[in-house]
């Protein structure tokens, strides 16, 4: 392929950027926002345990299934037009869920948050690898774009609670209204159109496979993991595995694929769609002993838990900048290499963390983990888009982001299970005298039951189970640990074979140059 002079990027184009990062911050604010406010919708709603849990999930689920197929159309109708078109809906739908009358109406408008959701993300990075066409510059763009996600699931809860301290419950959705309003108003003229020149008809049949796999396998692992055991879970896993060996089929034999398999034929993608997921598998499935730790362990209040850990984001930060600084010098699979031990040196720290550990212990142990981890997605992300086809960047972001999500599914599923199983072994023979029935399978159950239930016993006998429930906590938050530091020495391991090929910067080649129908420059919608 022939190399040609890179296009460096304009003011205007890192303008757009800043506009680009917005929808992003506020699609991962999501559900943190929403974690405060489930308490006060149950008091307002009422709604049933399921419809608890569908209120939560719907999004997610959504969102999982419908982005490969939002990829793909993003590819063939212009990635502008789609991201546009999303804000409005995601707008639309979030006016909806603040003013839902009932749990019904509130799930509904949470699924089209994750329906119109699954057309923002892809088109976010998918313009992102049209707009930088300098392989140092879309490096840069896309270390920001990932400051942004990382930022937004960290400052989401914040967000939330300091809304909820002043507002109702619905004014959480509101948040996303002024940056929908803000694209919708300069996208038009800061953002350029990109779509594929060759087009083709859309591929309707993969896409409604591709929810058939996705939706049923994530309801499956979520279930198994915060259930334990259920025939319906496992049923729905397996389907979502038929589905996805039919998805897998129906790609390599339809004229006109949601993902184009010569793809995963390209080492630099399929290595960094890999390394990527077991990435999020070790860091997100960790992510929620951290946070029940701080609450649940240490004591602090939701909010209070949320500022803290605002702390190990500092070092996030640090580590995408440092991570990108070093990526025009130093080969990728040297950089992820480093980056994966120093997440595993994270997790060796959190095996040292105990109850009565000082609070900076678990921050620097998840500071350092997060660091290390978030500093290599970094780097995934970038190889991801930057060895796929310019025509097919909207499909590419959308596998990429499909892959962190069932990282992050399996993770919390293996990583939780594999914690659960240690507490209720540890609690086993723990148990305060006296303590029976229900109020003791609640104990046994889970640590926040056991604080629920210890809140309501005599003095003694409450610091008793809390000192109990808080040790096996910790037990298994070890051995969660132990395997989080076991699959970042293997990602290591296979990030340095899977990359050892890649050079420490490639010029830039035609592949990097916007197709015909994709100009240079942003032109204005009418």
């Amino acid at each position: 392929m022939t190399t040609v002079t890179n296009v460096r990027a304009s003011r205007r184009t890192w303008t757009g950027l800043v506009v680009l990062l917005l929808p992003s911050l506020v699609l991962s604010m999501d559900l943190g926002v929403l974690f405060f406010a489930v308490p006060f919708i149950s008091a307002d709603l009422r709604p049933s345990g399921t419809q608890q849990l569908w209120i939560m999930d719907s999004y997610s689920f959504m969102l999982a299934g419908l982005l490969i197929p939002m990829g793909a159309l993003g590819d063939r109708i212009g990635r502008r037009r789609l991201l546009l078109c999303g804000a409005a809906g995601f707008a639309a739908a979030s006016l909806l869920a603040a003013y839902s009358g009932g749990a019904a109406q509130l799930i509904a408008a949470r699924a089209l948050l994750g329906i119109t959701g699954a057309t923002l993300m892809p088109s976010t990075l998918a313009l992102i690898r049209n707009m930088f066409q300098d392989p140092r510059q879309r490096q840069t763009a896309i270390a920001a774009w990932t400051a942004a996600t990382t930022g937004g699931a960290t400052l989401g809860p914040v967000a939330g609670g300091l809304m909820l301290e002043h507002f109702w419950w619905g004014s959480a959705f509101l948040l996303s209204l002024p940056v929908m309003a803000l694209l919708l108003i300069v996208g038009p003229f800061l953002l350029p159109e990109y779509r594929t020149p060759q087009r083709g008809g859309f591929d309707l049949l993969g896409a409604g496979l591709s929810m058939a796999a996705l939706l049923p396998a994530v309801y499956g692992i979520k279930t198994l993991a915060v259930e334990g055991w259920s025939p319906v879970a496992a049923l729905a896993l397996a389907a979502g595995l038929v589905a996805g060996a039919l998805f897998v089929r129906r790609q390599r034999t339809t004229a006109h694929p949601l993902i184009d398999p010569g793809l995963f034929r390209i080492r630099a993608f399929s290595g960094a769609i890999t390394v990527n997921t077991v990435a999020m598998f070790a860091m997100l499935g960790f992510t929620l002993f951290t946070s029940q730790y701080l609450q649940l362990v240490k004591g602090l209040s939701p909010l209070a838990a949320s500022l803290w850990a605002l702390v190990p984001s500092i070092g996030v930060g640090a580590a995408v900048g440092i991570s990108s600084a070093l990526s025009g010098r130093v080969r990728p699979a040297h950089l992820m290499v480093g980056g994966f031990l120093i997440g595993a040196a994270g997790f060796a720290l959190m095996t040292r963390v105990q109850p009565g550990s000082p609070l900076a212990l678990v921050l620097t142990a998840a500071g350092v983990l997060c660091a290390g981890t978030v500093g290599t997605t970094t780097l995934t992300a970038d190889l991801a888009l930057s060895a796929a086809p310019a025509e097919r960047a909207g499909a590419a972001a959308a596998t990429s982001e499909t892959a962190t999500e069932l990282g992050s599914s399996l993770g919390i599923a293996v990583l939780g299970a594999a914690g659960a199983a240690v507490y209720r072994s540890r609690l086993n023979g723990s148990l305060p005298n006296g303590l029976s029935g229900e109020a003791a399978r609640a104990a046994h159950d889970t640590l926040g039951g056991a604080v629920t239930v210890a809140a309501h016993l005599p003095g003694r006998t409450g610091s008793e189970l809390l000192t109990a429930a808080r040790t096996a906590f910790a037990d298994g938050m070890h051995l969660a640990a132990a395997v989080g530091l076991v699959v970042m020495i293997g990602a290591a391991l296979l990030a340095g074979r899977l990359m050892r090929h890649l050079p420490v910067a490639a010029p830039a080649t035609e592949a990097d140059i916007p197709s015909a129908d994709a100009p240079s420059e942003p032109t204005p919608i009418a």
